[in-house]
């Protein structure tokens, strides 16, 4: 999973998060209380057992950012029990594997897809340790994405995505074994996951993994490569219908090739592609005036569509 092409997309993406797509200084803030929130390790994360720092909010205009995690956990977000529909949603925010979004691709998104019936889990998965102070983490985000620093002293934030693929793993096979707890459909358990955290959506159902594998999948300005998950990666055999949605002008991901689109059509397995004229990266909660603010939408209408929506 570790490619090039990984890594060089999560630095821009990144980067595009830290400037152009939502302007300002991130600040710390109070740790906001998340209600229900529900761990998955009993433990220390495994391969996190030495983690130290301590997980800081960041405020940066009117975005929350989470970093520093290092005990993985889910934030069930449910739906009134007279509009369940038994459809759950493994939500999986992005921030280039440093930070989560939990805001633009965590608590908004969660609650449009209540409004529908689904029942939501927001994944908060490891991300890389950062300095909890504002300049050492500035420092650390210009390691990622300052062109001008050293290739010897850039931080390789690709590291971040096994851990993240292993959490949202453990997500799924907590849900899916506590699925009647939830009153969902035990095959009704799908991913749905923004820029890093569509990178880890799309791991996730290459990924051999029984019982880990989400029933759908949704890519939201993410991989559109079968490179993505590795030089040769093939379509799995079980590969879940996919929904995947790019921007054209997407400076992050729109140079991809679609051989993940392709190869997902050629094994004859559901894929639906949506490859919007304009919206740029991270369209997931704001209207920008641009075709992409129909992806939630169409989202909603490809559910509907396969039955998860009844």
């Amino acid at each position: 999973m570790r490619t090039k092409y990984l890594l060089a997309a999560t630095l821009l993406a990144l980067s595009g998060m830290v400037g152009a797509q939502r302007p300002g200084i991130p600040y710390p803030i109070p740790t906001p209380e998340q209600s229900g929130e529900i761990p998955l390790y009993a433990g220390a994360a495994p391969g996190s057992e030495k983690a130290t720092q301590q997980v800081v909010w960041d405020q940066i205009g009117p975005q929350r950012w989470e970093r520093n995690i290092t005990h993985p956990s889910i934030i069930p977000l449910l739906p009134p029990a007279d509009k369940a529909n038994g459809t759950a949603v493994i939500l999986v925010p992005g921030g280039g594997f440093l930070f989560l979004s939990m805001d633009n691709e965590g608590y908004n998104v969660a609650r449009k897809m209540n409004a529908q019936g689904i029942s939501v889990f927001i994944l908060q998965y490891r991300t890389l340790p950062t300095p909890a102070d504002n300049d050492g983490y500035m420092a650390t985000l210009k390691r990622v994405f300052d062109q001008s620093t050293p290739k010897s002293e850039r931080l390789d934030v690709n590291k971040g995505l096994p851990f993240a693929i292993a959490d949202a793993q453990t997500a799924i096979r907590y849900v899916r074994a506590h699925a009647t707890d939830y009153h969902l459909n035990p095959h009704h358990i799908g991913m749905v996951g923004f820029s890093a955290g569509a990178m880890t959506t799309f791991g996730t159902m290459m990924a051999d993994a029984p019982q880990a594998i989400p029933d759908f999948g949704g890519v939201i300005y993410g991989p559109t490569s079968l490179d993505a998950a590795g030089p040769g990666a093939k379509v799995p055999a079980d590969a879940p219908p996919m929904f995947n949605a790019l921007s054209r002008d997407d400076r992050f991901f729109s140079n991809q090739n679609l051989s993940a689109i392709e190869g997902w059509r050629a094994a004859g397995k559901s894929i639906e592609f949506h490859l919007y004229e304009g919206g740029g990266h991270g369209f997931a909660s704001y209207p920008s005036g641009n075709s992409s603010d129909l992806w939630f939408d169409e989202l909603m209408a490809w559910m509907k569509a396969l039955g998860y929506l009844k």
